[in-house]
């Protein structure tokens, strides 16, 4: 009954609040929740580092204690780079923004992130590959065009676009609109603008439960995405004391995986919606501590990096760096100053970027500054439009199909689409990098010429794929325009659908 009575009156106050058309924040309340949001994210992804994928299709047991030490982030920052490929990609658009303003177009954010230097897997490496072969965005994520576009990679860069539009979730959705849509579509997108939606509402709520009801409301209710997330709010009211519960509820309901190749038919989710439904799992079985809400999140297992950090960043916002706990804040000393790899922004840099990002998007929404009284207007959230990529799309077999393509291969199967998974190689790391062309046919006509390098940044992550067929027999064949000597052209598996 308290408990009734404490969310009725937390939905009574987020409701007046929101009723009014601005909110006031002195200048250093802006500051302390950008820089506790952009703090908050790196913790929770180096907390969660030693467990990414680890644990699919499982939890991490209470009996396995998590690990953390104040030497890990400035450790890992030095020395394995890879880990923060979600502060990178957030902040190659922050920086987009710093070189080009609030209105810089939707090509100058997708040609940084296509050229520069860092690996980029699933989504972000198809949108990449796309555009650096002529397929602009929004067709970059389109789910025809890009096999990952459920997948969770907007979700995970989406960070920025909360930050800079503090009390404004509909323009951190336009944001996403046009930056979330360069590598993914659906769900895969919708994991983006709701995360981020989750950073702009943690300026004006300090209570998880309000904060998640009110960011979901920018998601279509027609979607799966919204259709997932809310049933982990019904969960949580019905188990209000046993995440296990609700973990398992997911993985009955939510955990099949339609279009990833390394998810389908395997325990791997790298889906949007299930990586979104264990942030909100940690968010509200953790209930605004931060300790318990990353252990939580961490412990639902899959992309357990990316998600405590979704977690932390949203709680670092909510508390502001000051209060974020001395227990982890302390792992940030000596790496503050350190850029991050693939760019020449650090964590101090960014603090100070994300406050003038964010106070020029307060003023170009309605809002206004004085001295040190930041006025915001507050917006009331609103969907975005609906879009459901790989709808009636439903896997139907995965055949094994190693092969190396001297010349030709081909295959049959029956259904109304297939994805053939592969890569291209060099034999030796001596060698110049080589791009293969290749040809599709499928029934025997040309429907496709692919460029497939070898060259880990630029490869196309999938050799061919056909959605949408007419439901019968089918017969894909594919033909190597230019074999060449100690290269080889391989495929491992396809899936029928």
């Amino acid at each position: 009954m308290k408990k009734y009575f404490l969310l009725l009156f937390f939905s009574i106050a987020a409701y007046m609040l929101m009723a009014q058309q601005t909110i006031t924040l002195s200048m250093l309340q802006l500051q302390d929740k950008i820089k506790g949001g952009w703090a908050g994210q790196t913790i929770g992804v180096t907390f969660g580092g030693l467990y990414e994928f680890r644990y699919n299709g499982t939890f991490i047991q209470d009996y396995q204690p998590l690990h953390w030490d104040i030497s890990f982030i400035k450790e890992n920052m030095l020395n394995n780079a890879g880990l923060y490929d979600d502060l990178y990609m957030d902040l190659t658009f922050v920086d987009v923004f710093e070189k080009y303003g609030l209105h810089a177009p939707v090509d100058s954010f997708a040609n940084a992130f296509a050229h520069a230097g860092y690996k980029l897997w699933h989504a972000n490496q198809a949108a990449r590959y796309n555009i650096l072969n002529g397929i602009k965005a929004p067709a970059s994520g389109y789910w025809e065009n890009n096999v990952h576009a459920d997948d969770i990679d907007y979700q995970i860069e989406s960070d920025y676009a909360g930050l800079m539009s503090p009390a404004m979730p509909n323009t951190a959705s336009a944001i996403s609109d046009k930056i979330g849509h360069i590598m993914n579509y659906g769900d895969g997108w919708y994991g983006g603008v709701f995360i981020g939606a989750m950073y702009t509402l943690a300026f004006v709520y300090d209570d998880v439960d309000t904060i998640i009801s009110e960011a979901l409301k920018t998601i279509p209710a027609q979607s799966t995405y919204y259709k997932c997330i809310s049933d982990v709010i019904q969960w949580h009211k019905q188990f209000p004391n046993d995440w296990k519960r609700t973990w398992y509820a997911l993985q009955v309901k939510w955990a099949e995986d339609v279009a990833c190749p390394g998810g389908v038919f395997e325990p791997f989710n790298i889906d949007a919606k299930i990586n979104s439904a264990y942030v909100v799992t940690g968010l509200l079985y953790g209930n605004g501590d931060f300790t318990k809400s990353l252990e939580i999140a961490t412990r639902c297992g899959q992309d357990a990096d990316c998600n405590p950090s979704s977690v932390g960043g949203i709680l670092g916002t909510i508390l502001g760096y000051n209060k974020i706990p001395a227990c982890w804040k302390n792992g940030l000393h000596g790496a503050e100053d350190i850029n991050f790899k693939y760019t020449d922004i650090s964590l101090n840099k960014v603090y100070n970027i994300g406050v003038k990002q964010a106070l020029q998007n307060i003023a170009a929404n309605g809002g206004s500054i004085s001295g040190d009284k930041v006025v915001i207007a507050v917006q009331q959230p609103k969907a975005v439009k609906l879009e459901q990529g790989f709808a009636n799309i439903h896997p139907k077999d995965k055949i094994p199909f190693e092969q190396t393509i001297d010349k030709e291969i081909s295959f049959s199967f029956e259904g109304t689409g297939f994805c053939l998974a592969g890569e291209a190689l060099k034999n030796s790391d001596a060698l110049p990098e080589h791009i293969f062309i290749a040809d599709l046919y499928i029934d025997g006509n040309k429907t496709e010429t692919a460029w497939l390098p070898t060259d880990f940044t630029t490869r196309r992550n999938e050799l061919f794929w056909k959605y949408n067929l007419q439901p019968g027999k089918h017969t894909v064949m594919i033909r190597l325009q230019n074999p060449a000597d100690g290269y080889a052209l391989k495929s491992w598996f396809y899936i029928v659908y």
